[in-house]
């Protein structure tokens, strides 16, 4: 809309831009033009908006063919807007975008976010539609632009800090340009900025715990003006060697260290623990036949380099409201690493039975016990992995302590979502849970007749 359209129809809707709201409305069409532009839509794009406003941003996107869910927080624009865009392609939710559940994208085959965030929430909206593990595949945000310097700055710099490196560990972030305040009506106080953020390569850092990297990270810029050795003290005991190796000064100060090297400074602070490799390799598993009679036990690198088969189990996890707790497997698996999973899963040790090994995962992944009840058996195939599986159930509501060796996150999810996720992101998951999760194919009222209580 142009600017003498966009105070006609504000007149004619009896809106009056509400400041608390961050209401400024784009009337630069060709801006709203070029940003679109920057998500290379498709009609194959799922475009999350936020705060569409009067649909500046709305129109070019659903011109793509792409599907458009607008998120609005005021009654007036939201009636606006449905009835402005009539199209199938296009619906709108009356909501605030802090309570919006982004687990439902899980579901849709490519996500992409578009977004002109109000300033007084945009740190909020910021952390919570990145948030990692994400569904989305793109972000394109105007900011305020102290908040996309911030997020998008480089080491050595005032705008380096905490939020800088939390951001930079999952995704890339591209300063695109400036946005005068000229743009807007009403004009804003300050100018803005647009920013692209898309997630990293899998591949691309080095090895890291995130909870250690975020614990470190917000401890060393806690005090920007005092070296880091004063404030990690208990954390890096030989600092000096920790320099020396990592390759920084010893009397450096936060915003002097680079990604990699907060990454390589925030892995001497914990024990190694990434030995599941090697301890998986002194496993020895069943050998077995195809009527899953024992045959003898064999190392777990003989039997998976021969695609002999052994015995798994699998354990679905369901809280009080019927939602399945995924797992997304570690980067160190030697097997579907980085991939969702079952809520635990694992091989059957030699000398153990079924049952025994399922608690076992239970309480070695999760950190938890919870009554067992079989659900089924799955043969061995290819698409198990040769592994022969005894599938259980549990309810539990957490909170569980992950095996950070085996787990880098885990969350709960509406059983509708899950299948709908299965269905269209398939490559997201490891094969064993799919085959486990078509055999047990629930719906809500299934799970709470199936799951016993804790």
């Amino acid at each position: 809309m142009k600017l003498s359209e966009i105070d006609a129809t504000l007149r004619e809707i009896r809106v009056s831009p509400v400041k608390t709201l961050g209401q400024n409305f784009l009337h630069d069409q060709n801006l709203a033009r070029w940003i679109v532009d920057r998500a290379e839509l498709t009609p194959e794009d799922y475009v999350v908006e936020i705060g569409p406003g009067l649909g500046a941003l709305t129109q070019f996107a659903l011109d793509s063919g792409a599907l458009v869910l607008a998120i609005e927080k005021d009654r007036r624009l939201a009636d606006f807007l449905c009835k402005r865009f009539t199209t199938d392609r296009f619906e709108i939710l009356h909501a605030d975008a802090l309570d919006f559940d982004l687990r439902q994208l899980f579901a849709k085959p490519r996500v992409k976010l578009l977004g002109n965030l109000p300033y007084y929430i945009s740190s909020q909206l910021l952390l919570k539609f990145t948030k990692y593990p994400s569904p989305i595949s793109l972000w394109l945000l105007m900011l305020q632009k102290e908040m996309a310097r911030r997020i998008s700055a480089s080491p050595g710099t005032s705008d380096y800090g905490a939020l800088t490196l939390i951001v930079q560990l999952h995704y890339r972030v591209e300063y695109l340009r400036t946005v005068p305040a000229s743009v807007f009506l009403p004009q804003p106080d300050v100018d803005s900025a647009f920013v692209r953020i898309s997630p990293r390569a899998p591949d691309e850092l080095p090895d890291y715990d995130a909870e250690t990297f975020s614990r470190m990270v917000r401890r060393g810029f806690s005090q920007r003006r005092k070296q880091l050795r004063n404030l990690l003290r208990e954390e890096v005991p030989n600092w000096k060697e920790a320099a020396s190796v990592i390759g920084f000064d010893p009397r450096a100060r936060a915003e002097e260290l680079a990604l990699k090297q907060w990454i390589a400074l925030s892995n001497r602070t914990r024990s190694a623990d990434l030995s599941v490799a090697t301890q998986a390799g002194l496993e020895r598993l069943p050998v077995v036949d195809d009527q899953d009679r024992l045959l003898g036990d064999a190392p777990r690198a003989e039997v998976h380099g021969n695609n002999l088969r052994h015995r798994a189990v699998h354990i679905l996890v369901f809280n009080q409201l019927g939602e399945l707790f995924l797992q997304k497997r570690s980067r160190w698996k030697d097997r579907h690493s980085r991939l969702w999973d079952s809520s635990a899963a694992g091989h059957v040790d030699a000398g153990e039975d079924y049952d025994v090994a399922a608690n076992r995962e239970l309480s070695e992944e999760l950190g938890v016990a919870a009554n067992l009840t079989r659900v089924a058996k799955l043969s061995a195939s290819e698409k198990t992995g040769q592994e022969f599986i005894w599938l259980y159930q549990a309810r539990h509501d957490g909170p569980f302590e992950l095996a950070r060796s085996e787990i880098e996150c885990g969350e709960f999810f509406p059983t509708d979502v899950v299948s709908d996720w299965v269905k269209a992101r398939p490559d997201d998951f490891a094969p064993g849970f799919v085959e486990c999760w078509q055999v047990f194919g629930p719906g809500p009222s299934d799970v709470e007749a199936l799951v016993p209580s804790a």
